[in-house]
């Protein structure tokens, strides 16, 4: 291997290589999945004097990022495989798909969920927001911003779902404390351990909690 296969672009220190990566890890990823080939759509039966859905696609729509997307979805579709496969919002990380790990974390109405533990159809008109609608790479959100400062990332797979779970927090509390931001984020796991940096995202001297706006 070369040493240009091995080392980032000449004139890059490490650190400037390792926050480049970081805040696509932020932002989420902006690359559109093809949409999913046509079936017959199923028209709703009645047993038992309730209606059944499916197996087929039936119509759904969703409210994501303040547009509305109507689809055909199969019952059986997640709200995260839907984002992901059907939308192109693959910000949300499937990683664990239990709802143990929290990267697919999403907003319904302004609280987190996770996406691969709840079906397309159960959402309703719940407003869905995605780490795409906090920031994208060329304008970050101040919270996404002190993600990258703090190095309060490594992998990146579990980084959308940080952030999304932190904005929530930030809103119902701007100037959380340590338990309160422990409390909060206990839903979402990282696997390379960097809740020190998480932590100093939020509660350091640049952290949205302080002295940065993060509304």
């Amino acid at each position: 291997m070369s040493r240009d296969d091995r080392d980032p672009p000449r004139g890059w220190t490490r650190r400037d290589f390792l926050r480049s990566g970081a805040v696509a890890g932020v932002a989420g990823s902006f690359l559109a999945h093809p949409l999913a080939g046509n079936q017959q759509e199923s028209k709703p039966k009645r047993v038992a004097g309730v209606e059944v859905l499916g197996p087929g696609p039936v119509p759904v729509a969703l409210r994501v990022n303040g547009e509305t997307y109507r689809l055909r979805l199969e019952p059986r579709v997640t709200l995260l495989d839907a984002l992901r496969d059907r939308i192109g919002l693959t910000g949300s990380k499937k990683v664990c798909d239990q709802g143990t790990c929290g990267a697919c974390t999403v907003l319904l109405d302004g609280e987190p969920a996770y996406a691969c533990s709840v079906l397309a159809l159960e959402v309703g008109d719940a407003t869905i927001e995605t780490v795409e609608a906090i920031g994208d790479p060329e304008s970050l959100h101040p919270l996404q911003t002190a993600f990258v400062e703090a190095d309060a990332q490594q992998c990146g797979f579990c980084t959308p779902g940080f952030v999304v779970a932190t904005k929530a927090l930030l809103d119902r509390d701007p100037k959380p404390s340590p338990e309160r931001i422990s409390e909060a984020l206990a839903g979402n796991f990282c696997r390379c351990g960097t809740y020190g940096g998480i932590r100093t995202a939020l509660t350091g001297p640049a952290g949205p909690g302080k002295e940065t706006d993060h509304g």
